[in-house]
C-alpha cells in the first residue's frame, strides 16, 4: 500500500465536518438481516480489511488539523470495529495525544454490536473516555428475530454480556434499536425494556428502510412503513413526555426540540442540507455519505490527496446541497417541514400524489410524529425561552394530547445556544 499523502500546499480549513471511519470495512462477526453495509464486502475483492498504521496517523493528524471546531469526534464504525483488535485503537489514542491542539477537545465514539467486549475492551473505554452505540433492538425475541450470526445463531445473551461489562466499568453507553417491521409492532415493550431492564439512559431509534430496485415495492418486507413508525415514535413520546423528560434521552426528541426552538436540528437526518457527514473505508477511499458507498459518490483516496481537498470538491458540496434542491414541491408546502426538511435522501423512493420523484417513505410517520407533539413541544421550548427546565412538562396540570383543532405545528422563534437544549 501506498503511504497516505501529505500534502505541502494545505487547502484552507473547514469549520467542522464528520467523517465515520471504517478500520475493517464492512466484516462483521454477525450476519443482521438488513444491514446495509456488508454488500459492500464485494466492492473490495481479496481486500485486506484492515486499516494501515501509515493511513491511521495520516487521517488522525489531517482530521484534527483541518477543522476549526473547538470539539472532534473520531468515529469508528463498521462493519464490527473490535474486530479490528485492542492495539488498534491504543495507536489511535496515540497519534490523537501526538496531533491534539491546544484549546481542542478530542471525543471518541464507536458502534459496535457488543458482542466481543471483554474487561480489557471496557478499561480501554474507560480510561480513554469513548461514547459507545450499542446495537440492541428490544427483548430476545425483537432482537433475535434478524440479528443473528454467521452461522444464524441468535445474538441478544452475548450482546446483553457486553451490555452488562460496560455498565460494570462505568463506560458510557447509547442504545441503538432499529425500528422494523417487527418491533414497530411492539413500542411501549421496546422502549421500557430498555429503560427498566437494560438501564439506559440514551436511545436512538433507527428506521429500516430497505432499498430493493422494483418500482411496485421499492423496500423490503423488513422495512418499516411509514405509517408504523409515526404510530412507533407516538406511543413512546406519550409515555416519555408524562414520566421521563429529563430522564430518558431520546435522539428524534432531542432533535425536535431543537427544531421547536428554532435551532438547527443538529442531526443530519432532519437538516436542510447534508454534506459534512463522510464516510472513509479501511483503505482510505473516501465517500459523500455512510448510505452512499458506491462508485456514484466516490470522492477519492486518501493515498493521492489529503482529506479537506476531497471534502471540498464541488461534488461533495453539489451532494450536500440537493438534499434541499430536490425535495418535492409537496414536500416544499408541508406544515412541519422546519422539523422533517424531507427526511434522509437514502429513503427518497416514492413519487409524490403529483407524480413527483423523490418522496420519502416514511413521510406518513414523520408527518404524524411531528404533529402529535407539536403542543408538548411548544410548552418545552418555551420553558427553555423563560430558562427553566423542559422536564417542567411532566408538572403541569393539563398533560398534552398533541395538536389543537385547526392549529398549525410552528417552532418558537428565538435565539439559544445547541448545547443547551441537546439533551431535554
Amino acid at each position: 500500500m501506498r503511504t497516505p499523502k501529505h500534502t505541502t500546499t494545505r487547502t484552507q480549513p473547514i469549520q467542522a465536518f464528520h467523517v465515520m471511519l471504517k478500520p475493517r470495512g464492512p466484516v462483521c462477526n454477525l450476519e443482521c438481516a438488513y444491514c446495509f453495509y456488508l454488500p459492500k464486502e464485494a466492492m473490495y475483492p481479496q481486500a485486506s480489511f484492515r486499516m494501515s498504521d501509515e493511513l491511521l496517523e495520516s487521517f488522525t493528524h489531517q482530521y484534527i488539523q483541518d477543522q476549526q471546531a473547538p470539539e472532534i469526534t473520531f468515529a469508528w464504525q463498521g462493519g464490527e470495529p473490535t474486530l479490528m483488535g485492542l492495539e488498534f485503537y491504543r495507536k489511535a489514542m496515540e497519534y490523537q495525544r501526538k496531533y491534539h491542539q491546544a484549546g481542542q477537545k478530542i471525543n471518541n465514539s464507536l458502534q459496535t454490536n457488543a458482542t466481543l467486549l471483554d474487561d480489557e475492551w471496557c478499561q480501554f473505554f474507560r480510561q480513554n473516555n469513548f461514547l459507545l452505540g450499542v446495537s440492541l433492538d428490544g427483548p430476545k425475541e425483537l432482537h433475535d428475530a434478524y440479528r443473528l450470526d454467521k452461522g444464524g445463531q441468535p445474538t441478544f445473551e452475548r450482546v446483553m454480556r457486553g451490555i452488562n461489562l460496560l455498565q460494570k466499568h462505568r463506560v458510557e453507553f447509547n442504545i441503538l434499536a432499529c425500528v422494523n417491521n417487527r418491533t414497530a409492532q411492539y413500542p411501549l415493550d421496546v422502549y421500557h425494556f430498555l429503560r427498566d431492564d437494560v438501564g439506559t439512559a440514551f436511545i436512538q431509534f433507527i428506521p429500516i428502510v430497505e432499498k430493493k430496485f422494483d418500482p411496485v415495492q421499492p423496500f423490503s418486507y423488513r422495512s418499516v412503513t411509514g405509517s408504523a413508525y409515526g404510530q412507533y415514535l407516538n406511543a413512546i413520546f406519550d409515555e416519555w413526555v408524562r414520566n421521563d423528560v429529563g430522564k430518558i434521552f431520546i435522539q428524534i426528541f432531542d432533535v425536535a426540540l431543537a427544531s421547536w426552538a428554532g435551532l438547527r436540528p443538529g442531526l443530519c437526518v432532519h437538516e436542510a442540507t447534508c454534506g459534512q457527514a463522510l464516510a472513509m473505508e479501511h483503505n482510505g477511499d473516501l465517500y459523500a455519505c455512510d448510505h452512499y458507498v458506491d462508485s456514484s459518490h466516490y470522492l477519492g483516496s486518501m493515498n493521492d490527496h489529503s482529506l479537506v481537498e476531497l471534502i471540498n470538491l464541488p461534488q461533495q458540496r453539489q451532494f450536500g446541497r440537493e438534499k434541499k434542491s430536490r425535495l418535492p414541491r409537496q414536500c416544499r408546502k408541508c406544515r412541519v417541514r422546519f422539523a422533517c426538511n424531507g427526511g434522509c435522501p437514502k429513503d427518497r423512493l416514492l413519487t409524490t400524489q403529483d407524480g413527483e420523484p423523490g418522496f420519502n417513505v416514511l413521510c406518513e410517520g414523520y408527518l404524524a410524529f411531528f404533529t402529535h407533539i407539536d403542543r408538548p413541544m411548544r410548552r418545552m421550548a418555551e420553558l427553555l425561552q423563560a430558562n427553566r427546565a423542559p422536564a417542567e412538562i411532566m408538572n403541569l396540570q393539563h398533560q398534552p394530547k398533541g395538536l389543537c383543532a385547526g392549529e398549525k405545528p410552528r417552532r418558537i422563534r428565538y435565539k439559544k445556544r445547541q448545547d443547551e437544549v441537546s439533551h431535554v
